[in-house]
């Protein structure tokens, strides 16, 4: 299980004295922790799936990149770095994403399929399809030109 290799990967840099892999890691497993009580509190067991973790993953890459964003606009490398860094030790943990051209010949696969009335509708079926596997902006840039009428 995902959630029991970060765990190992925690011990294993806390053994190897790589602070820096230690302070993410522990981010992770409190992200992780916050997403069990949340889940709880809904009635829900505790208990992480794979799916679970991924989507917190990502979450966090995300967030990394948005900010990344921002100290590269603010003329701030040294936090562009650690940015860059934290999410590259994030994405060891998540599944490979899908290359452009992969994505695009998935979309057009799934456009040919099925009818759709609306850009959301469209992004929903995708998505459902490609969730996890491919960026949701590369997704939402290729539908957008594929179908400029939605």
């Amino acid at each position: 299980m995902l959630k029991e290799k970060i765990n190992e990967d925690l011990r294993q840099a806390m053994k190897s004295g790589d602070t820096f892999t230690v302070g993410i890691l522990r981010f992770i497993n409190a992200s992780l922790h916050n997403k069990a009580i949340e889940k709880r509190g809904k009635g829900q067991s505790e208990e992480l799936t794979d799916a679970e973790v991924i989507e917190a993953l990502q979450k966090e890459v995300k967030k990394r990149q948005d900010v990344l964003v921002l100290y590269k606009q603010g003329n701030r490398p040294e936090l562009a770095d650690k940015e860059e860094k934290e999410m590259a030790v994030i994405q060891k943990y998540l599944p490979a994403q899908m290359s452009r051209e992969e994505t695009e010949k998935v979309v057009a696969a799934i456009l040919l399929k099925v009818t759709f009335n609306s850009f959301g509708e469209a992004m929903k079926v995708v998505m459902a399809e490609l969730k996890g596997k491919a960026d949701a902006k590369i997704i939402s840039e290729i539908i957008k030109q594929a179908k400029p009428d939605l």
